[in-house]
């Protein structure tokens, strides 16, 4: 599986194996023992996944439940009449298809993929960059992509990669993809990565963002799952990035709910914290919070809220 697929998920492996997901682990741990396969969180990429990255067919079945909860939780943070910039990938693709339903839109985008869902939505304006395209993931790279984003500003920026780490921040694994997606962010006032767990604490060969640059990330609820990426995630809170878990199979029509503030959010759904049933006693921050003398200055409780309570309009 992972040398048609370039790329393979421990839940899925043990999905078609019909087996446990701690059984298919130490499996792919002897696999990586025998130079079989690389080992990632939550998952195995063939040997040399620095520098190695699935094709668009392969990427569209990987975490697709995850990446289709993100898109949602995502695109509740884009207002009426925004304008924003939204990078290439297969997240990003499914965040798109939810944009063409917000009015007065301005996207600026050099993904085909992008381009190709908005296409067609009333009221939103797509602008598309100039460059070489890239057929592997059907963007738009090089100078002439760069050289167009002079001079852009736009409120956010919505950006994908291969690979995220608190120590590196957001990575990929070509060069060309890496260069116009730093020029996507330096045009945003706010730059938000879109990343499913599996990504969490991977490292690839070109740096996109590093971590300083990133005010939020939008990922899934099984990042709290593991004590790997579940600590990735307190690493990256502890460096002032704002966290979103969307949370898997919500029904229909319930929006998630978002963070507001400036400290992060582990948790987007009514119910206990993943790991964290309840406040320590004494007032005491909840971890991930932001505590005073860190880098997100005085703790901002945020509590979690239904939608309902909110006010979120159903099906947004």
């Amino acid at each position: 599986m992972v040398r048609a697929n370039g790329a393979v998920s421990l839940r899925e492996l043990a999905r078609v194996v019909q087996t446990s997901e701690v059984t298919v682990r130490r499996d792919v741990r002897a696999l990586e023992a025998e130079g079989l396969l690389d080992r990632r969180h939550g998952g195995a990429v063939l040997p040399g996944g620095f520098s190695r990255e699935p094709g668009y067919p392969q990427k569209t079945h990987l975490s697709a439940a995850e990446k289709s909860a993100i898109a949602d939780l995502a695109a509740g943070l884009v207002e009426e009449g925004d304008a924003v910039v939204v990078g290439a990938g297969t997240t990003t693709q499914e965040l798109a298809r939810r944009l063409a339903r917000v009015p007065g839109l301005t996207v600026v985008t050099n993904s085909l993929l992008v381009a190709q869902a908005l296409a067609h939505a009333n009221r939103v304006e797509v602008v598309m960059t100039g460059g070489t395209l890239r057929g592997s993931n059907y963007a738009l790279v090089g100078s002439g992509a760069e050289q167009s984003l002079h001079g852009l500003r736009v409120s956010k920026a919505f950006i994908s990669g291969s690979g995220l780490t608190a120590e590196r921040g957001l990575s990929t694994t070509n060069m060309l993809s890496a260069s116009v997606d730093r020029a996507l962010v330096q045009s945003a006032a706010e730059v938000i990565v879109l990343a499913d767990h599996t990504k969490l604490g991977a490292d690839t060969m070109f740096q996109t963002v590093p971590t300083e640059t990133i005010t939020r990330l939008v990922t899934d609820e099984r990042a709290t799952a593991d004590d790997v990426t579940a600590r990735e995630l307190d690493a990256l809170a502890d460096c002032g990035v704002q966290i979103d878990l969307a949370p898997l199979g919500a029904p229909p029509g319930d929006a998630p709910v978002h963070g507001t503030g400036s400290g992060p959010v582990h948790q987007t759904q009514p119910g206990p914290l993943p790991r964290r049933a309840a406040p320590p006693p004494g007032g005491a921050p909840l971890p991930g919070q932001r505590r005073p003398g860190t880098h997100g200055g005085p703790g901002v409780p945020l509590p979690v809220r239904l939608a309902a309570e909110l006010g979120v309009p159903r099906g947004r």
